[in-house]
């Protein structure tokens, strides 16, 4: 029908003509309170937007000359942070002659990804970057 038609139609029954596709060859469009359709809509997208999970990248900073009461303390905080569902990245920064001293960091990072192993899976390899050694971890998701 003409869009005089409808528009008039609306008009008499207190209603708004609200275009649904205007691309469409002819447009579409519905009678109906706009007013309303305009609160379901933004109802949805916050229900969406509720259910919608943020991942952070939290970071740990390791040394290789960290001691085992130390490591383990670190590595238990970042279970905690992979079991919440964030990122972990693991970060070994290298001073002075301990670049001489790579394959040290490489086995600690190593152990870190094998004690992280059940709640996380390691998502970027252990790479070297100038004096910083990093690798990132993600969690494991699980299936409900």
């Amino acid at each position: 029908m003409s869009s005089e038609q409808a528009l008039k139609m609306a008009y008499d029954k207190g209603l708004d003509l609200v275009a649904m596709s205007a691309q469409a060859n002819p447009p579409v469009c519905k009678i109906m309170d706009f007013g309303k359709y305009r609160f379901e809509r933004e109802k949805r997208e916050k229900e969406a937007k509720k259910k919608q999970q943020t991942v952070e990248l939290k970071e740990i900073q390791l040394s290789p000359r960290i001691d085992t009461h130390d490591f383990e303390t670190k590595a238990k905080q970042a279970v905690k942070f992979l079991s919440s569902g964030n990122k972990v990245r693991v970060v070994m920064r290298f001073k002075g002659r301990e670049m001489s001293h790579m394959a040290i960091g490489r086995e600690i990072i190593d152990k870190f990804a094998e004690f992280c192993s059940e709640v996380g899976n390691v998502d970027k390899k252990p790479s070297v970057d100038g004096r910083i050694m990093s690798m990132v971890i993600s969690p494991i998701t699980q299936k409900k």
